[in-house]
């Protein structure tokens, strides 16, 4: 792939690049080489400065159109027929990146438990690593929803000037507790598998299942419950709650890994972007783009305050809300109100390119 090309078409085709250096990661740890699963789509235009870069969430992969289909893609408020649209599979996922269930160099075998611990910080790095294989000196918009809003603030962080525009969606600056917690819950669940412990893809996979149905009373809203799934019948069992909760987990277990999920709900509690840096405050006021800060007005696991907070510290920083009952999952599903705050986000830049 040349990217040196005045004016190059890409199509939606999803490409490994593979990492052959030692990559040391924040923990001390380290991965000899890895790969990154990634996909574009759009042109890359002769000036290189119509970039969007996305950053999906925890069981996301790399094709955006995909899950995202309001808002990326032909005719879509990302427009690939103007736009260069990139979106890589997060280190430590099952879609394509290197991840506990790859092979491990070192022993031939598939790394299962003895996988590094990885970062947002890391994550990011790695991300840098391909914007600069790909010859991406400029990114116009760097976009990402909770851990893809993590990501995204740590990354917009080491990239100073070289990303114009960063929007961080029901994120924060830093895990919280509350999140912790939840995230720690769900993997009592998965070491309460039984299988939890053997060296098999499918370790923990009930476990999984279990660790999902914690995870969607965090995404949605009490009041999106009582809306979707009260009943006006007098039961003492067999509630439409318990088999939505059901068939959640086991739909997220039938396409990811106990094994991707542990590391990257880790990943997302290491979160905290003034580690080393003095602070989360004055880390965010060293943020050197534009910042959009959305929160959803509903989300309990990532509160609207944490938000408002990254908007109130960074200097270019701004906030805009979404209203829904959908809760946290807001920012995957609320369209409209999506492209109206970045419209108006866009609008505020009377030099936007």
């Amino acid at each position: 792939m040349n990217l040196a090309s005045n004016y190059l078409i890409i199509d939606m085709a999803q490409e490994t690049y593979t990492h052959e250096g030692v990559l040391e990661l924040e923990s001390g740890e380290k991965l000899n080489g890895f790969d990154i699963a990634y996909t574009t789509q759009g042109y890359l235009s002769p000036s290189k400065n119509n970039v969007i870069w996305v950053i999906h969430a925890l069981t996301g992969d790399a094709n955006v159109q995909d899950w995202w289909s309001g808002l990326v893609g032909e005719d879509k408020f990302y427009d690939s027929s103007k736009h260069f649209i990139v979106c890589a599979n997060l280190l430590g996922s099952c879609y394509g990146s290197t991840n506990p269930l790859s092979e491990n160099p070192g022993t031939g075998q598939p790394y299962y438990y003895d996988f590094p611990n990885l970062t947002t910080r890391d994550l990011a790095r790695t991300l840098d690593i391909l914007r600069e294989h790909l010859g991406i000196n400029k990114i116009h918009t760097l976009i990402g929803g909770s851990l893809g809003g993590q990501v995204a603030l740590e990354w917009a962080y080491t990239l100073g000037e070289k990303v114009k525009n960063t929007i961080i969606l029901a994120s924060n600056a830093k895990a919280t507790p509350w999140i912790i917690g939840f995230n720690e819950s769900q993997r009592m669940a998965i070491e309460a598998d039984a299988s939890w412990g053997e060296k098999h893809p499918d370790a923990g996979k009930k476990g999984l299942e279990a660790a999902r149905a914690i995870a969607m009373i965090s995404y949605r809203h009490p009041k999106d419950f009582e809306l979707k799934q009260s009943e006006n019948v007098d039961k003492f069992d067999n509630f439409r709650i318990s088999s939505y909760l059901r068939y959640q987990g086991q739909k997220l277990a039938n396409r990811f890994n106990a094994f991707s999920y542990w590391v990257l709900s880790k990943a997302m509690d290491s979160h905290d972007i003034g580690r080393g840096r003095g602070g989360y405050e004055k880390a965010l006021s060293e943020i050197k783009c534009r910042i959009l800060a959305i929160g959803v007005d509903k989300d309990i696991l990532f509160l609207k305050e944490e938000s408002q907070l990254i908007a109130n510290c960074t200097k270019k920083g701004s906030y805009k809300e979404i209203h829904s009952t959908l809760g946290h999952d807001a920012f995957l599903i609320e369209y409209e109100q999506l492209q109206y705050n970045l419209r108006s986000f866009y609008l505020e830049d009377s030099s936007t390119d």
